[in-house]
């Protein structure tokens, strides 16, 4: 018997609760692991409040982020015994997730845990900081560099905000931090970030093309903010967008791309092939200093996961949250 967050709908409505099941009712899979953490990201916050069309199927697991030992495997790359990770792939959306004491997945979903960190500072790692990287990897993959001016990061005191804007400054980039909360300034300087510039200058409807001032940005919000980005880029900037978190709307023009030669940068982290996760991986093992993470950190037991789901749609979160097992 295991102990896990299970989201039911069906005539009584939508609801998260806390059950005990049987190993039996466990979704189908060649590997099975024991969940030593998980983690609450914003898409876990979405499908635990049902505040978004997150699950596809029900009954569910939530929780799109695990690290465990593999108890038991039928898949060639993976033995009792082994320390593995999991980001994405639609578990806590198609196949039940890591809300869990324990998870059944497909073995070709797991990558090795990362040396550099442990099992509790992978976790608070997660989706959102790995994602984070994957932003990083796209800006300098474009040939953005420390020297080409300042690195805005919108909802910065988020999860990826929070780890984009440690990973930036420890590179060397001068960050520019834009956040709603302006009791988050002292963290986000300590993160980091050179300044921090309140949402309200970016969530309004914007010109086509304002002033230039930022090298490249990582955009977590989406809507207008996403459009006012764009139109502040200079030319041939990149701008990595990641999130929805202010609407799945882009209400721009392609005047930045066209008059300023502006990179849309697109980051994928749930179907990323296999090779550049190790990548994001070994890079945060060297990029992020370990001690920021305490910082960012908050441990919660699996019984609190469904009020801080709320807490997280509902903007009251600061950077990231881990689920001892």
């Amino acid at each position: 018997m295991f102990k896990a967050v299970v989201i039911r709908k069906d005539d009584a409505g939508y609801r998260a609760a806390i059950e005990t099941l049987d190993e039996s009712a466990l979704p189908e899979g060649d590997v099975t692991i024991r969940v030593s953490h998980s983690t609450l990201n914003y898409k876990d916050g979405l499908a635990i409040t049902g505040k978004g069309p997150v699950v596809r199927r029900f009954p569910m697991v939530p929780g799109i982020d695990l690290a465990g030992v593999v108890t038991e495997s039928s898949h060639p790359a993976w033995k009792a015994g082994d320390a593995v990770l999991l980001n994405g792939w639609g578990v806590g959306e198609t196949h039940w997730g890591g809300l869990a004491e324990v998870a059944r997945l497909k073995g070709d979903w797991l990558i090795p845990q990362p040396a550099a960190f442990s099992p509790a500072q992978a976790m608070s790692i997660g989706t959102a900081g790995y994602t984070a990287m994957l932003c990083v990897m796209a800006l300098e993959r474009h040939g953005v560099t420390p020297a080409q001016g300042e690195i805005l990061v919108t909802g910065a005191a988020g999860g990826v905000g929070s780890v984009a804007v440690a990973v930036l400054a420890k590179l060397g980039y001068t960050v520019v931090a834009v956040s709603g909360r302006p009791e988050t300034e002292a963290y986000l300087r300590e993160l980091g970030a050179s300044e921090v510039l309140p949402r309200e200058s970016f969530s309004a409807p914007g010109k086509p093309l304002a002033k230039e001032r930022w090298a490249g940005a990582v955009d977590v919000v989406g809507g207008h903010t996403l459009a006012n980005v764009c139109a502040s880029t200079k030319y041939r900037g990149v701008v990595a967008a990641c999130g929805l978190a202010g609407g799945m709307d882009f209400p721009a023009t392609v005047a930045p791309f066209i008059l300023r030669g502006v990179t849309l940068a697109g980051i994928d982290s749930v179907m990323c092939p296999t090779p550049d996760r190790i990548e994001a991986w070994r890079r945060l093992g060297e990029d992020l200093d370990p001690a920021r993470l305490d910082l960012i950190t908050r441990s919660i037991p699996l019984e609190d996961a469904i009020e801080v789901a709320g807490q997280l749609i509902a903007g009251q979160v600061r950077g990231r949250v881990v689920i001892a097992l």
